[in-house]
């Protein structure tokens, strides 16, 4: 289908306090329901559209001209599409970039995600700013009172454990491309660092291997003895989606490894590392999701503008008594951003320093973390040489 026939087809975007917004399709003409959120980032949106952690959700972008610089398959973060929906005020028809392999509109149809287009996004995001995140349904050619009544009856974004959907089914290797690991490989000089895969973006992946560790990846629902086998040299808990809460079999994982290894947590993986430290969690009211929100290192005092994707937040209440130090905060909403334990060898930060809108200022967290593994901390000259390495791959 293209542009012109796609412009026939009318649709809607309907919120669950009865709210309907009318635009026209673009990508794969189908009805979905999920919960409805709003990206802030003006560039980013292959990014966005293959973050596991967006697995259930309906997009809103709101920046208002998408698809400019088409697809390219080297900046995916996961092998598929991951959004439920993805809704914009404009696409692009003719892209402009050397990159580009393929349309915006092209890649949701062959990914068979439903796209909007010409939708008021700014009433949106103003909706759900003032109301909080709600549930959503897309719908061609459906009644209102159809689509509202779908809404009802599906389920609840946080009452689905979305990381069983989009976890690994078994353990790989990455070294640029994904090994299934049959059996424990041998270690050489490297450290061996072990993901849980709870919704992993590759750039998490390739910033560890850039690191020269050896990365093995493994299914969400492994338990510490399995993990323990590998003989890892240090674990990391990936980004991911839904509600932390759900997934106590993660957090019965990380606490029974906790004090034998030291344990880095991104994202969904700094708030099970929160749970598992005695912490609990809460909902925000819209969450943080785009590529321009202020972080305060409180160990440094520097500011840092990160990439972020999460709609929860550690409560530090809870971690009163626990042992645990808050590191970071954020500078709009003065939520916990950033975690550490010393005894335990404990780190982690709620945004993702593998986006690097900066663009590599927030890579200095993966050097620590490295250098709380090797007990050496890592020398300007290698920092240097590594961001020169990264900045001629691109």
């Amino acid at each position: 289908m293209d542009k012109g026939l796609s412009s026939c087809c009318r649709g809607l975007l309907v919120l669950e306090d009865g709210s309907v917004f009318e635009g026209l399709g673009f990508g794969y003409i189908s009805d979905v329901v999920g919960e409805v959120v709003f990206n802030t980032g003006m560039t980013g949106y292959e990014e966005v559209l293959t973050d596991p952690s967006y697995a259930g959700q309906i997009v809103v972008m709101t920046y208002p001209l998408i698809g400019n610089y088409g697809v390219t398959d080297e900046d995916f973060e996961s092998s598929r599409i991951q959004v439920s929906g993805f809704v914009v005020g404009e696409w692009c028809l003719q892209p402009s970039n050397f990159r580009s392999k393929k349309t915006l509109d092209d890649y949701l149809r062959e990914n068979k995600v439903p796209g909007l287009y010409e939708v008021d996004t700014r009433a949106v995001v103003r909706k759900l700013r003032v109301q909080g995140v709600m549930m959503g349904a897309i719908g061609f050619g459906k009644p209102v009172d159809e689509l509202r009544q779908r809404l009802q009856q599906a389920t609840r974004y946080d009452a689905v454990d979305y990381v069983q959907t989009v976890s690994t089914s078994q353990a790989y290797l990455w070294d640029g491309s994904l090994r299934i690991v049959e059996k424990v490989p041998p270690k050489k000089d490297q450290v061996r660092v072990v993901v849980a895969d709870l919704g992993t973006k590759f750039n998490i992946l390739r910033s560890l291997h850039r690191r020269g560790c050896q990365v093995i990846v493994v299914p969400c629902h492994w338990q510490a003895e399995q993990i323990w086998a590998l003989e890892p040299d240090a674990l990391l808990l990936s980004n991911g989606p839904g509600d932390p809460a759900l997934l106590r079999y993660v957090i019965r994982m990380t606490r029974n490894l906790l004090g034998k290894l030291p344990i880095f947590g991104i994202c969904l993986g700094h708030q099970i590392l929160g749970w598992a430290l005695g912490g609990r969690t809460y909902k925000l009211k819209f969450g943080h999701r785009g590529s321009n929100h202020p972080v305060k290192d409180l160990r440094t005092g520097r500011v840092y503008i990160t990439t972020q994707n999460h709609g929860y937040s550690v409560d530090e209440q809870s971690l009163i008594g626990s042992g645990a130090e808050v590191t970071h905060i954020n500078l709009n909403d003065g939520t916990v951003e950033g975690l550490a334990h010393q005894e335990l060898k404990v780190l982690s930060v709620q945004y993702h320093p593998e986006a690097s809108p900066g663009p590599l200022d927030n890579g200095y967290i993966f050097d620590e973390f490295l250098s709380l593994v090797t007990g050496r901390k890592q020398s300007e000259d290698e920092g240097e040489e590594w961001a020169r390495t990264i900045t001629s791959e691109k």
